[in-house]
């Protein structure tokens, strides 16, 4: 079981980018799947989620300026990120679960290794 993000890179205040969530030996449509962020010195954190039934949720801070979503045929997981600020810097992680607790990092079973997004000013 393996998931593989890309996609991160620099941008400027008010960019875009898009970032994918390869997943291979597991089917994103029978797992939750949820993005986290980890600035830097800071507790990794809820960004968002695309739940087995296709009901998404997000954290406040990106609501309105981010868009999870999946491509079943690709088995890969997207977060459209628009409108980007210096606080959204930090690494980017993709993460998997059955647990219905998709807010929270420690239910999660199966990480991605990471992609670094910088935001600057």
């Amino acid at each position: 079981v393996q998931l593989v993000e890309s996609g991160g890179g620099l941008v400027q205040v008010g960019g875009s980018l898009r970032l994918s969530c390869a997943a291979s030996g597991r089917t994103v449509s029978r797992y939750n799947m949820g993005w986290f962020r980890q600035a830097p010195g800071k507790e990794r954190e809820f960004v968002a989620v695309i739940r087995m039934s296709g009901s998404i949720a997000y954290a406040d801070s990106v609501k309105g300026r981010f868009t999870i979503s999946r491509d079943l045929a690709k088995n890969t997981v997207y977060l459209q990120m628009t409108s980007l600020r210096p606080e959204d810097t930090g690494v980017f992680y993709c993460a998997s679960t059955k647990s219905v607790a998709v807010g929270q990092d420690a239910y999660y079973d199966v990480w991605g290794q990471g992609t670094l997004v910088t935001v600057s000013s």
